[in-house]
């Protein structure tokens, strides 16, 4: 009788509701323009990444191999939460649709935690750059470059698909008000008529698991990359060395510090309101920030943005030439 009544209760949720930021006509005119401001910004700076690295044979290296896919991975998860964010901020009613929540939590579980590893295979590259530069070229050959792409996207597939299918298996008995702006796993479980202790423990274990996993990888790199510039005698030499991981450490820091606060804390201390300041961080702030500090503070794409500039002007004045 129970599953009987669980399936007819699952099917009465057809739709849920986001409550959003405010209600204030004012207040949404400002967030929708900054919203708007940062995906923007995001959109053309993680495309425009991408293609630098695409048609500049000089970054052709596996660190911007990674680096391409990081903005490829910014790219996405910023667009499968802010286009439908941007909508809501004017709709008299935030509604997505059953599948269409179950395919933004999944999509957006997918790419959180392959860029965790990303940027675990990252940390890695610069430790095989910096502490072992003579097997470097051997080490990290384009096979293995491609192996440690695909397994970060694979693990985040499982990952995903594991919250997706546990979450949207609970009933939903008419309760459909979700209390953030996109479909995120902690405010879905919040309206489940249903014990949700294995969820949020599934859910700790498996995101605790991410994070620590890729964050020791990342930290036991970076400990012999410290280790290894140290050991450096000239000061021009231990500037350029931590000018390689600077960016990295930066985008690293910011990354797992709102993750860590939003899905590895202990249950009691959950705030939804609060949760969903602090996911502005990672759903908009970071994939945003990701090109800026890749770029701002690396001279080889800041060469490479200025080869390509002046090839074009280059082009275009021979073309003007060839027209006159």
């Amino acid at each position: 009788i129970y599953s009987i009544m669980e399936t007819k209760n699952q099917t009465m949720v057809t739709e849920f509701f986001f409550v959003g930021f405010t209600e204030h006509l004012q207040q949404q005119v400002l967030l929708f323009l900054m919203f708007l401001f940062f995906y923007l910004i995001t959109v053309f700076g993680n495309l425009g990444m991408i293609i630098l690295i695409w048609i500049d044979s000089q970054l052709h290296t596996p660190m911007y191999f990674f680096l391409s896919h990081l903005s490829f991975v910014d790219f996405c998860s910023s667009s499968t939460i802010a286009p439908k964010m941007l909508i809501d901020f004017f709709m008299e009613k935030k509604i997505i649709s059953f599948l269409g929540c179950s395919a933004q939590m999944w999509f957006f579980g997918l790419f959180v935690a392959t860029e965790c590893f990303l940027l675990a295979a990252m940390a890695y590259d610069r430790y095989m750059a910096i502490c072992n530069p003579l097997l470097y070229t051997v080490v990290m050959s384009q096979s293995v470059c491609v192996h440690l792409v695909v397994g970060p996207y694979a693990i985040g597939l499982l990952s995903s698909m594991t919250h997706t299918v546990l979450t949207f298996h609970l009933p939903f008995c008419g309760q459909n008000v979700i209390n953030h702006f996109f479909c995120d796993i902690s405010p879905l479980l919040s309206l489940a008529c249903a014990d949700t202790h294995l969820n949020k423990l599934i859910l700790f274990v498996m995101a605790g698991a991410v994070g620590v996993f890729s964050g020791l990888t990342i930290l036991i790199s970076y400990i012999y990359i410290l280790m290894a510039i140290l050991r450096i005698r000239s000061a021009e030499g231990r500037s350029k060395a931590f000018s390689t991981c600077s960016s990295h450490l930066t985008t690293v820091s910011i990354m797992y510090g709102t993750l860590f606060f939003i899905y590895v804390r202990p249950s009691a201390s959950f705030s939804l309101d609060l949760n969903k300041v602090v996911s502005v961080f990672y759903t908009a702030v970071i994939p945003m920030l990701n090109p800026f500090i890749y770029s701002l503070r690396n001279k080889e794409v800041k060469n490479a943005f200025r080869r390509n500039l002046e090839r074009k002007n280059f082009l275009w004045a021979n073309k003007n030439e060839i027209y006159l």
